[in-house]
């Protein structure tokens, strides 16, 4: 598998983001390896809190939570996905699966990291990952809090504004990352920040992943992961730790999906669930402290 590594110079002096950058190896599945960069903040004894981002962002969405989380005692683990920000890019859309996503982090989070006693947090396909991690190994999380995501499995049709992105993903001549980003926030972005969203991807050689994550996304049925996800809402429903919805008010993607897991998730009976007013799909930009104050009391209140 041939694999590009962004130039670390691409990140230097980004706004608000003075984090070390930490990294292990794995196998990527064909003979070689891939290296994954994940930030690593707070006590290294406490137990973590994992925040998984999504498509097309990366690590640097969660600049604004880290403070609010260490601050309150925790660790925090945030992992770049494979393909995204200091990771390491495979240059074929063919070579992404989401398979391969979730066997990916569940080795560097799980076999590299042995992260146990999590609280997790995902959006978007954080959340995509994330919840098929916590149902690979539910014995690994404390609690779960998760945000503007799902876990379709193709059945039930998808909204036209998804198929339309499905086919811009795939088709258009450019790629713009962080105007991307940019319009699915309510505040509008410096120059600055979308430039940090753009850092990791120099070139379209560099957007192979990012280009392809919408198709990945069961629509159907016959999806090849439609069976898997079925199988992962089979164990999210049985899964009776704490399980918190915070979704944002202002996300049209999202929007009511939450009620899946209300309906179907035993932990998340006599949760103070909570809608956070005033963000966008990155609710993390928009609303970051907020989001990571949420996780904190839930976190207080559910040890």
């Amino acid at each position: 598998m041939k694999a590009l590594r962004t130039p670390d110079d691409r990140f230097a002096e980004l706004p608000d983001f003075d984090f070390e950058p930490h990294y292990v190896e794995i196998d990527d599945t064909e003979g070689g390896t891939l290296r994954v960069h994940y930030l690593d903040e707070g006590p290294a004894d406490a137990p973590p809190v994992l925040l998984m981002h999504g498509e097309p962002s990366w690590c640097f969405l969660y600049r604004h939570m880290i403070p609010v989380l260490t601050a309150a005692g925790h660790r925090v683990v945030a992992p770049d996905l494979i393909g995204f920000g200091r990771s390491d890019k495979p240059t074929e859309t063919d070579d992404y699966t989401y398979a391969r996503h979730v066997g990916w982090m569940r080795e560097a989070l799980f076999s590299e990291l042995d992260l146990t006693n999590i609280t997790f947090f995902g959006q978007d396909w954080g959340g995509l990952i994330g919840l098929r991690l916590v149902a690979a190994e539910p014995e690994r999380f404390a609690r779960v809090v998760i945000g503007n995501t799902g876990l379709p499995t193709g059945h039930g049709p998808a909204s036209e504004a998804f198929l339309k992105w499905q086919e811009f993903s795939r088709t258009s001549p450019h790629f713009p990352i962080g105007a991307i980003i940019n319009g699915g926030c309510t505040t509008d972005l410096t120059p600055e920040v979308i430039a940090a969203y753009d850092a990791p991807f120099p070139d379209d050689s560099f957007v192979a992943g990012a280009r392809i994550f919408p198709s990945l996304v069961p629509t159907t049925p016959d999806d090849p992961a439609s069976g898997d996800n079925s199988a992962a809402w089979e164990v999210l429903s049985r899964f009776d730790r704490p399980f918190l919805l915070a979704f944002s008010d202002s996300d049209p993607i999202t929007r009511g999906g939450d009620a899946p897991f209300l309906a179907k998730v035993p932990g998340t009976s006599g949760q103070a669930h909570t809608t956070i007013v005033g963000g966008g799909h990155f609710l993390q930009e928009d609303r970051g402290p907020e989001l990571a104050r949420v996780i904190v009391e839930f976190i207080q209140g559910s040890r």
